[in-house]
This record gives C-alpha cells, sequence and structure tokens, in this order.
C-alpha cells in the first residue's frame, strides 16, 4: 500500500497546479498558438481568456497542449471552439484571439474521477491521494440520463464539463492511468499491483442500475471491463509506444486493438 501511495503522490504532483501563459504566436488560420512555459506535458488541455474590457475577461477557445520543446520551453497549443457555457440567453460577441491573450492549462486538475473494477480497488487507490475525488455514482448517473450503460467519450466529456473534473484515472491489469479530461491524452501511467478479484460493470458504484436507450452507441450493457476502457485510451493515444507495449503483453481480447493503433516503425 506504501509503494502504491507513493507512486501515486508522485504521479498527481505533475499535474496540481494552474498553469497560465500569454500567447506570443497565433498562426493564420487561428488554428494552433505558441506559448513559453517552463514546462507542460503534451495532452493538457486547458482554453484562451480574452480581455474584453477592464477586469472583464470571458473564454474565446479550448486549446490542447499539441507539443512542447524543452529547451525552449515553447508549447504549442491546438486550438478548437469553446462551447461549454453556451447560453441562448445572453449575447454572442465577436472577439477573435490575439497575442498576449492568457492561455489557462490545467483547469480542474485537483478535482478527478475513479473507473475501478471493485468496491476494494476503488478505495484503496483513492485513499492513497490527497485528490479531491467525485464519486462514479455522479458519472453512473450521467450514463443512466444519456441512456449509456456501456461509457461512451462523450459521456466522459460530459462529466467533465458538469463538475468541472480535470482528470479521470483508469485502473487496467494493476496500473493507473492518468488521463486530461477533455483531451483523454494519457499524462502517466502509474502501477498499482491490487489483486482484482471481482468485476463490477461497467465499474464500480453504487447506483444499482444504469438504464439504457433503446437503441444507439453505448446502449448496450458492458460486457468485458479491460477491452472497453483500453479501446477508448486508444482511439485518444493512437500514437503511444508505452500503451502499445502494453496492449501486446496483454490478454489475447486485449491484443486484438493492437490494429487500431497509428505507429510507425
Amino acid at each position: 500500500m506504501k509503494y502504491i501511495f507513493l507512486l501515486f503522490i508522485a504521479a498527481l504532483e505533475l499535474f496540481g497546479g494552474l498553469l497560465k501563459s500569454p500567447l506570443i504566436e497565433i498562426n493564420k488560420d487561428a488554428s494552433e498558438a505558441t506559448i513559453k512555459v517552463d514546462k507542460v506535458d503534451v495532452g493538457v488541455s486547458g482554453f484562451i481568456v480574452h480581455e474584453v474590457a477592464k477586469e472583464h475577461t470571458i473564454i474565446l477557445k479550448n486549446v490542447v497542449v499539441k507539443s512542447f520543446d524543452e529547451k525552449s520551453k515553447i508549447a504549442k497549443l491546438e486550438i478548437s471552439e469553446f462551447g461549454e457555457l453556451k447560453n441562448n440567453a445572453l449575447p454572442v460577441g465577436k472577439w477573435d484571439i490575439k497575442v498576449g491573450d492568457i492561455a489557462v492549462l490545467a483547469f480542474g486538475y485537483t478535482r478527478g474521477v475513479l473507473i475501478a473494477p471493485n468496491e476494494e480497488i476503488y478505495y484503496r487507490v483513492t485513499k492513497s491521494s490527497k485528490l479531491q475525488w467525485v464519486h462514479p455514482d455522479i458519472f453512473a448517473t450521467v450514463l443512466s440520463f444519456n441512456g449509456h450503460p456501456t461509457p461512451l467519450r462523450s459521456d466522459f466529456s460530459e462529466m467533465s464539463v458538469n463538475t468541472s473534473v480535470g482528470l479521470f484515472f483508469i485502473f487496467l491489469e494493476n496500473r493507473v492511468y492518468t488521463l486530461d479530461a477533455k483531451s483523454f491524452k494519457i499524462l502517466a501511467i502509474t502501477d498499482a499491483k491490487l489483486e482484482q478479484k471481482e468485476t463490477q460493470l461497467p465499474f464500480y458504484t453504487r447506483v444499482p442500475e444504469i438504464d439504457s436507450a433503446w437503441w444507439g452507441e453505448g446502449s448496450s450493457r458492458l460486457e468485458e471491463y479491460e477491452p472497453h476502457y483500453y479501446e477508448l485510451m486508444i482511439k485518444a493515444n493512437p500514437q503511444s509506444k508505452e500503451l502499445y507495449d502494453i496492449v501486446k503483453n496483454s490478454s489475447k481480447k486485449v491484443q486484438k486493438l493492437l490494429e487500431e493503433f497509428d505507429i510507425k516503425g
């Protein structure tokens, strides 16, 4: 238990603080911007804040760290539309991002949700960290409202927005995967050698049953724990060599997912 505690704390310390930095460059079609920062991990998400008047700001775009050069301390940000706070009753401005606007990264990284296969593993992992844990019961409620007993990537995104969760953690085969809640990029993989005596589907929750829709993706009951969550991660991390090697050495059912990677060489 102490071993897991130390590793988990070390991993979480990398993601604990909010990071702010002004944009120093924007490409022509405003699909990418550049900031200078001491250190940041690829996959960390955030948003761009624009000052519309003195002491009045607005969030204009979402961003995800696309690359980071340790020598120059330059990080490139991929820009996308920000729609989390849409309200048809409020006026819409026509502001554009500009050099000097502030990129806010790692927002919500003090709050996390753990996807675990059973209650014992859930409590052993969550007790090893001082992170503010949002209980998976809330996620199960979101799934029930959407009619998805099999969680979709869109369900994770909705959970992140509704509860201001910045990180998701998934326990799979003696490892805990730390994922950015918006980009679903893997930020860390931590060893957690815990015996998995039983598996609750789709994950540990005290909600007795998740309602299912009549039809559509996610409406069927999840039949197997590991293959589903590996597949979700692979789709968001198709070029992860570390994940590829883990899947390659997993069970035959999981190994079938190897063809979904996009790794050259």
